[in-house]
Order: C-alpha cells, then sequence, then structure tokens
C-alpha cells in the first residue's frame, strides 16, 4: 500500500474545494471511532472541529494519510500555547483495513515532529477499550492508581507499548439513560437544595453572567490541576474571562449547546460548576468539567450541581436519551457520585505517555498481571 503522510490545510469555512482534506480527515477519525465503539457519537465532526484550529489558546495541527485519494488514517496535535507549558497531546487513527502496514508509525513520526518543533519533550495519547473487549485474554495493564485493568494485547495498547509509551492512567467511560426523567430529575434537584443550607446554585446556557467570568476562570484553571492525574504530565492552563468567553463561542461555532450549573458562595466565589456538552444532531449529552474547588469540599456540591444540570437538560433537551462521561479510575468521590445517579461502565480509556528520553521499548509500561 503505498503512502502519503502529508499536512491537513485549515480552511476558513467547509463545503468549499479548499474544505475537503480536512472533512475527509474528520470523517476518517469518525469512521475509526465507530471501529472501536460500535458507534461515532464520540466523534467529533467537521463543523466541531473547525472552531478548534482556530484556537488562540490551544495550537493544532493534524496530518493524514492517503492511499490515493482516499484518507486511511489522521494524527490531530494539541498544545497549550503557554511558553511554560510541556506537553503535546496526539489523536491518532487507521482505519482498520489499513492497519499494521506502517500507517500509523509514519502518522505517530509526523506527530513527533511537531513536538520536537515546539521543544516540547513530553506527548499524551489516548486509546480505548469498550466494555464487551475487556476481557481478552492475555496479559493485563493497571495503572498505578485505581482498580482498572486493560488487556495489554488490545490493539491500541500493542501500539502505544511498541513505541515507547506507558500508561499513566484509566479513566471510566460510564453512561446514564436519560429519556423520560425529567420529574425525577427535577425533584431530586429540589430535595437537594431543599435540604442545603449554603452556597446557591446558577445555571445558564452558552454564555455565563458577566458577574461570574473572573470566579470562573478560576475554577476553569484548577481542572488543569486538581483532578487526579495517575502518573500523567498536565499542562496547566491560564484561564482569564476572555477564555471563558472564547471557548464558550467556539462551542457554539461548533454547534454545540452547553448546559453548566455553578455553586456559588454567600460572598459571590464560584465554588464549583458542572456542564454538559450537547452536539447537533445527537441522542447523547456529554459530561464534561465537574469540579468542586478545593476550599469549598464537604458540603455535597457535587452532587447537588450534577442533578440540578441533569434537570436543566431534560427541561432544555428533552430528546437526548443519555449522559456519557470520563472520570478517572482513581477519582473515588466522583465515581461515587456517578454511580449513586445510575451511571453504568461502558468502557475504559488509556492515557499513555512518552518522554523524548524514553527509548521504545523501555519506557515503564505500568503494571502487568497475567490472566
Amino acid at each position: 500500500m503505498a503512502i502519503e503522510i502529508r499536512p491537513v490545510p485549515v480552511p476558513v469555512t467547509l463545503g468549499g474545494p479548499d474544505a475537503a482534506e480536512f472533512e475527509a480527515m474528520a470523517e476518517t477519525a469518525a469512521l475509526v471511532e465507530e471501529s472501536v465503539w460500535g458507534h461515532r457519537r464520540f466523534a467529533y465532526d467537521a463543523y466541531e472541529l473547525l472552531p478548534m484550529y482556530h484556537d488562540g489558546y490551544q495550537g493544532r495541527q493534524a496530518f493524514a494519510a492517503w492511499s490515493g485519494d482516499r484518507c486511511v488514517g489522521r494524527i490531530e496535535c494539541t498544545w497549550e500555547r503557554d511558553a511554560a507549558a510541556e506537553t503535546v497531546d496526539l489523536a491518532l487513527g487507521v482505519l482498520p483495513e489499513a492497519r499494521r502496514v506502517g500507517v500509523g508509525t509514519a502518522l505517530l513520526a509526523a506527530g513527533r515532529a511537531v513536538a520536537d518543533g515546539l521543544g516540547r519533550t513530553t506527548i499524551t495519547a489516548m486509546s480505548d477499550v469498550p466494555a464487551e473487549a475487556l476481557d481478552l485474554r492475555g496479559p493485563r495493564l493497571e495503572a498505578r492508581d485505581g482498580s482498572g485493568s486493560i488487556p495489554a494485547g488490545d490493539t491500541g495498547a500493542a501500539f502505544a507499548l511498541r513505541h515507547g509509551f506507558r500508561l499513566a492512567q484509566l479513566e471510566r467511560v460510564s453512561a446514564l439513560p436519560v429519556a423520560d426523567r425529567a420529574a425525577e430529575f427535577a425533584e431530586a434537584s429540589a430535595r437537594h437544595e431543599a435540604a442545603a443550607t449554603t452556597y446557591r446554585l446558577r445555571s445558564w446556557i452558552d454564555r455565563a453572567p458577566d458577574d461570574l467570568l473572573d470566579e470562573l476562570a478560576v475554577a476553569h484553571a484548577a481542572m488543569s490541576t486538581d483532578p487526579p492525574s495517575g502518573t500523567a504530565t498536565y499542562d496547566i492552563e491560564v484561564w482569564d474571562a476572555a477564555r471563558v468567553r472564547a471557548t464558550e463561542q467556539q462551542a457554539l461555532d461548533g454547534r454545540r449547546t452547553t448546559l453548566v450549573t455553578a455553586a456559588v458562595s454567600d460572598e459571590g466565589r464560584v465554588a464549583g460548576y458542572t456542564e454538559l456538552s450537547l452536539p447537533a444532531g445527537s441522542s447523547a449529552a456529554f459530561q464534561w468539567d465537574t469540579i468542586v474547588l478545593k476550599e469549598h469540599r464537604g458540603h455535597r456540591l457535587g452532587m447537588r450541581m450534577k442533578v440540578a444540570n441533569l434537570a436543566l437538560l431534560a427541561r432544555a433537551a428533552p430528546e437526548r436519551t443519555e449522559v456519557v462521561t470520563w472520570n478517572a479510575d482513581e477519582n473515588e468521590h466522583m465515581l461515587a457520585i456517578n454511580i449513586a445517579l445510575g451511571f453504568t461502565v461502558r468502557g475504559l480509556s488509556a492515557l499513555w505517555q512518552h518522554e523524548a528520553d524514553a527509548d521504545a521499548g523501555t519506557a515503564g509500561t505500568g503494571a502487568t498481571t497475567g490472566s
């Protein structure tokens, strides 16, 4: 198979000849997701992706693998633009029929070249294992923290290990059915609010109130440092009110609706927030950030905010049938909230990390056990 790897041009708008390669890349990424999960609900379409490539806070570059005029794989490189940042995150996927002939290796080389050009020493990447594939026989990989494990023979895991990545963290992928539960969520939220003696909840769709922007920026920055990270390296994200507004606009430009509920102290400080992202034309909603800042924990704010936001979802988008979320396998508190709400496991996502001074085949891979 003759393969050409080349950068993907980023168009200004979609639908024209100059957007064809970008649109093909997005479609290939969706097909890869479908090959793993059996559906493409977790994939971003071209309309969602394009605003991300015009982001002023995160840099992005993509390369596609072409067999003739067909896109058979892609790698997307993302990094914080802040000068203190050290990492580049890669999203790599190859169509099943084009695997095991060097396409993934060639794409990874292009991603590593981006990291080298930026002077970044650490590369991260994800791979997914759906629930039905978790019991594959053979050796298993366990992250240092948490209780989950994945089969070392999984396609994504085997590729990562072969190229010197180590397993840094596992995340549970869980889902909650929400169809026809508006009354249930509204009643549960009312009970929580009746029992609350401090902090008030404020909810909104798409755009935060002006008076909360600075406080929300503090909470967004904490999302890059506070959640459990296993042995992974995460860059500190620098947030201000302008970045909050830019992120909101990016979601709108990508045809996503965002539902947010925040807990606010008597002094007007944002103690935490939770966020649901609703792609256009999907039956799913995605639980993005949920955080309670350290100095405000111990008041059951996580449960209050999540239930209130589920009630908002039922009112604003009753056509959504499920909420999907990702949580670090060692994040016992948040997992307990999700289990209490009725989330069930759909699979695991593995976070992989590679340092520039780690030789392929010698990097620590995480604990391995037999089965």
